[in-house]
């Protein structure tokens, strides 16, 4: 099985200069896989990426919510798919399988369900599971400033580095980025990561009960 995240960036045509967030967008999508196999932007303001790992789909998510909420004004709508890949193409876009139907209809739900993150999988109990806790989740993203988004983004995406070098890199102070960190509500977050990775593993590997 894999994962298939299918997404849109909210408000993006308020701003012409389109650069502002697709650079920060591929430059995480480059560290993610090759384009246009692993991953493609297509209709200006789309894209979507294979996670070979379906268990770390909540944690590339979070990742870039944070980096486009990094960009001033703007958010990202994204639906997590997983299920098997039954046809390989060259292009990502055009290949298929219950995980990209997955993605693909629970993306079209997303406006509706007021959500701008969810999960298909196919176990629905476990989607409703943890669909209440993307919920719950996004009460903290919704709320992040461009500075929370900062912070969580650098902070994912150098986990070895301690906060005082962190805060090196943006110019403040290690207090300054233990606060960011909690107002962003990063441990809880990181908890609730743990969480779903720990779910999706275990009934991939039908262990669940």
């Amino acid at each position: 099985m894999v994962g298939i995240l299918t997404g849109d960036i909210i408000n993006s045509r308020r701003d012409d200069d389109q650069g502002t967030w697709l650079a920060p967008l591929k430059q995480v999508l480059q560290g993610l896989g090759a384009p246009p196999v692993d991953w493609e932007v297509f209709r200006g303001d789309s894209f979507q990426l294979e996670v070979k790992k379906p268990e770390e789909t909540f944690q590339i998510a979070l990742l870039l919510k944070a980096t486009i909420k990094s960009v001033r004004s703007y958010d990202l709508r994204l639906a997590i798919g997983i299920g098997e890949k039954t046809y390989h193409a060259e292009r990502i876009t055009e290949s298929n399988g219950p995980a990209f139907v997955h993605s693909g209809e629970k993306f079209e739900l997303l406006q509706q369900e007021k959500v701008s993150l969810a999960i298909k999988s196919p176990w629905p109990g476990l989607d409703k599971e943890l669909n209440t806790c993307i919920k719950l989740a996004l009460v903290a993203i919704d709320n992040w400033t461009v500075g929370l988004a900062e912070i969580v983004a650098l902070t994912m995406q150098n986990q070895e580095l301690l906060q005082a070098e962190v805060g090196k890199k943006l110019g403040i102070k290690q207090n300054a980025v233990s606060g960011r960190l909690k107002r962003a509500h990063y441990h809880e977050l990181m908890e609730f990561e743990a969480l779903f990775r720990q779910k999706i593993g275990s009934h991939l590997h039908g262990v669940h009960s």
